[in-house]
């Protein structure tokens, strides 16, 4: 019988997926005796079902994150970026309101001149290109194994009818 998990049991996953420490993670989630109860808590299935959850769900939302990144840097404006080139000294409040997340370095040489480099697009879209390839094989994969059991089940059916 599979019982449900109570807030420190969770809490325990959580933090064991992060750090991958029972004793820690048990002494983080509020366990009386950390190590003992740590210890304990690794060697159940559902407790590892749970962390499996976990890092399925964080691995998801970095994948999630890095396409977004992806995004930003390909199709992403470079207008606050050329309004930074020509302030003569901006002050650190417009400095903090000016998205440059395309900016990958800023250089002032000693002429009092600004250079400004970007991330390079195009390895964006490529690595954007990448990500929907791996997961469009992916979905292609899980629909083949699909197909692949139908036919299975027939060929063990004796090629269904007869």
């Amino acid at each position: 019988m599979k019982k449900n998990l109570n807030t420190k049991e969770k809490l325990f996953c959580v933090f064991y997926s992060s750090c991958g420490n029972a004793a820690e993670s048990a002494m983080l989630a509020g366990f009386d005796e950390p190590q003992k109860d740590g210890n304990l808590l690794i060697v159940r299935d559902d407790i590892n079902d749970f962390i499996n959850s976990v890092n399925k769900k964080k691995l998801n939302f970095l994948s999630q994150k890095a396409r977004i990144g992806y995004e930003r840097l390909a199709f992403g404006s470079f207008n606050d970026a050329v309004t930074l080139l020509f302030s003569d000294s901006p002050s650190q409040e417009t400095l903090s309101s000016l998205d440059l997340f395309n900016v990958a370095e800023i250089k002032r040489p000693k002429d009092g001149a600004m250079e400004i480099k970007f991330f390079d697009r195009i390895k964006a879209l490529e690595k954007l290109e990448m990500l929907n390839q791996s997961q469009q094989n992916s979905t292609s994969d899980f629909y083949n194994a699909i197909l692949n059991g139908i036919k299975n089940s027939q060929d063990d059916d004796g090629g269904g009818s007869e």
